[in-house]
């Protein structure tokens, strides 16, 4: 595996899944020269409910110039479909990876996940439950259904759906940002109520003794990010660790709570960059 960043990388689409929903389309950024390399599916952020598989290109073509194919992928998104059609299609999109692994100059073993904001949320949750029958309800017969992975890079995510919900509407509407209320919008078109939240919550399901997979999970949160409540940071990796499963959370400072994809050129988030690709070409060597 190349152990620093190059320049030889190629960036191209394809469609990954076709239905009668959606025709989902995937971006890959993959290193040249001799494979296999670590692979990861990336989920971009923006409340389970806006943006593409293009949101975070700064951020992915900079993680495949390190060694690791990059599989960003478009999900369905609400009024057309709330939970759970997001998470399945990201558990479709592991075993489609899979299924064309030796193709891609990855193989199986050393695939992960890796999302930001609500697109961390989605990875996680579809790595925590990669054999729940609604998030594998997606069915073909040339792909298989071990949607399972080793290790999840995990960047500020929604971690904990209802907390974060719950948090927002408690900031007084004089003192909010435009961007935290249109959250509250966002969470309600998604998930519906509550009770959802909580169910598809990875902080609850741990409270609640839910027996979930534990793959590795590397955690980046900006220590100043007032999107991504601290408190449910902390809930989760106390559950996690408590569960038996191994986190390992990075603070970082940074001109905003997502600098490495806004800021990326900035020294906090080329260290961070450095942290992100070891721990994955760590974990797909180790597979």
């Amino acid at each position: 595996m190349p152990s620093g960043p190059t320049s030889d990388i190629i960036v191209e689409e394809t469609s990954f899944l076709s239905n009668g929903d959606a025709t989902l389309k995937v971006r890959l950024f993959r290193p040249k020269g001799d494979g296999p390399f670590p692979a990861v599916v990336e989920c971009h952020g923006g409340g389970w409910c806006v943006g593409d598989r293009t949101n975070n290109d700064s951020m992915n073509s900079a993680v495949a110039r390190h060694g690791i194919l990059v599989a960003a992928i478009d999900f369905r998104m609400p009024p057309h479909a709330p939970y759970p059609a997001a998470v399945a299609d990201v558990n479709f999109a592991i075993r489609w990876l899979k299924a064309n692994a030796e193709r891609l100059g990855t193989h199986a073993s050393m695939i992960g996940v890796m999302g930001s904001s609500s697109g961390g949320h989605l990875t996680l949750l579809s790595a925590m439950r990669p054999d729940d029958p609604r998030y594998l309800s997606i069915k073909r017969p040339d792909i298989g259904e071990d949607a399972s992975v080793t290790y999840a890079v995990s960047l500020w995510p929604v971690i904990c759906p209802r907390g974060r919900y719950r948090y927002l509407k408690g900031i007084p509407k004089s003192r909010a940002h435009p961007v935290l209320m249109e959250g509250i919008d966002r969470h309600d078109a998604f998930w519906g109520n509550e009770d959802a939240m909580a169910e598809g919550s990875p902080v609850c399901a741990l409270e609640r003794g839910e027996t979930m997979r534990l793959p590795d999970v590397l955690y980046i949160q900006n220590e100043d990010d007032n999107l991504h409540p601290r408190c449910d940071m902390d809930r989760f990796v106390s559950a996690y660790a408590q569960a038996g499963g191994k986190v390992t959370p990075e603070l970082f400072a940074g001109a905003s709570y997502d600098f490495l994809r806004a800021h990326p050129d900035s020294p906090e988030a080329q260290r961070a960059l450095g942290i992100v690709c070891a721990f994955i070409k760590d974990k797909a060597k180790r597979a």
